[in-house]
């Protein structure tokens, strides 16, 4: 039975990411995968209002009781359409930092659809996903800094593991990267990269993509932050913002610095696991779970949100 692959692309349609994307899926078909296309601008997804009906139902009720806009807009279906694929290739574009705001909103929404948690519950099978992301932007990394780090910070809900990513700079215009061959090339090898992962052993499956990108040796991600007690007291010097890894910087022979994550408890927070993931849970039921748990709590933010409701301010 051939693998499934489908890609999701956040970009114009005929531009850049659309085309990066095409290109690694139709790599992936040669190769012999069954493969799906999506853009984001096709579909009606609306905002995550924060509203925690969601985490609610799974951490304290234990019941599937998913988002209260499914009924509203395509995300429900989209996502039907994500699990039930063995790989995703995700592209979007960068417009000033970050990556673009329809992929975050479809992203934000994917809570609800927690894997480790629909899995447990018997709503969805278990299934070892791989995924491959793809940024474009008219800058070079400068500008873009963010943009892999946030589809990468989206992946983790729905424990999709990233194999590989690209990140295509200096094509600001519209298909401007069908004049770049090194781009399309790079797409091509990310397609290979997503199937020569799916052709292991889920056991065996690791990161497919340049050894050296990135300061985190283990997401590959960018992006490090100085370290700050979390809820329950564990403090690293500095921590991955992306996966969570925590370690401190060490300088090697050659006086270049690089991020090492401590061997003994720097995985713990590991968000491209479930185990990691699962303190996030913990947190959530020690706080959110806390103030539900106390009926004091709902009286006195009822008490004081009067206040509030009858300010009026001049607006546009």
């Amino acid at each position: 039975m051939a693998f499934k692959v489908m890609g999701m692309t956040a970009g114009r349609k005929d531009s850049n990411s659309e085309i990066l994307l095409k290109e690694a899926l139709y790599t992936c078909q040669e190769l012999g995968a069954e493969v799906t296309f999506v853009n984001l601008r096709d579909y009606s997804i609306e905002d995550c209002t924060g509203c925690t009906f969601c985490t609610q139902g799974m951490f304290m009720k234990g019941e599937n009781v998913g988002c209260v806009l499914k009924e509203k807009d395509d995300k429900e279906k989209l996502m039907q359409a994500l699990f039930d694929n063995d790989a995703f290739i995700f592209s979007a574009p960068t417009y000033d930092l970050q990556v673009s705001a329809n992929f975050t909103r479809f992203m934000q929404r994917s809570l609800a659809y927690e894997t480790a948690f629909l899995e447990k519950i018997g709503a969805i099978k278990t299934r070892h996903r791989v995924a491959g992301l793809i940024a474009t932007g008219g800058s070079t990394r400068a500008w873009m800094s963010q943009t892999l780090e946030n589809m990468q910070a989206a992946m983790f809900t729905c424990d999709f593991h990233v194999v590989d990513m690209q990140l295509a700079t200096r094509i600001p215009a519209k298909a401007h990267v069908l004049t770049r061959p090194d781009h399309l090339e790079r797409a091509r090898k990310l397609g290979q990269n997503i199937m020569a992962s799916l052709s292991k052993a889920p056991e065996d499956r690791g990161w497919e993509g340049d050894p050296d990108m990135g300061w985190c040796p283990h997401c590959h991600s960018n992006a490090l932050v100085l370290g700050e007690p979390q809820w329950d007291g564990i403090h690293f010097k500095v921590e991955c913002q992306v996966c969570g890894c925590g370690g401190d910087l060490e300088k090697g022979p050659d006086g270049r610095w690089k991020f090492v994550i401590d061997p003994e408890i720097g995985y713990c927070r590991d968000r491209t696991t479930a185990e990691g993931r699962g303190h996030h849970l913990e947190e959530i039921g020690a706080t959110e779970g806390a103030f539900y748990r106390d009926p004091k709590n709902m009286e006195l933010a009822e008490a004081k949100i009067g206040r509030y409701r009858e300010m009026k301010f001049k607006t546009v």
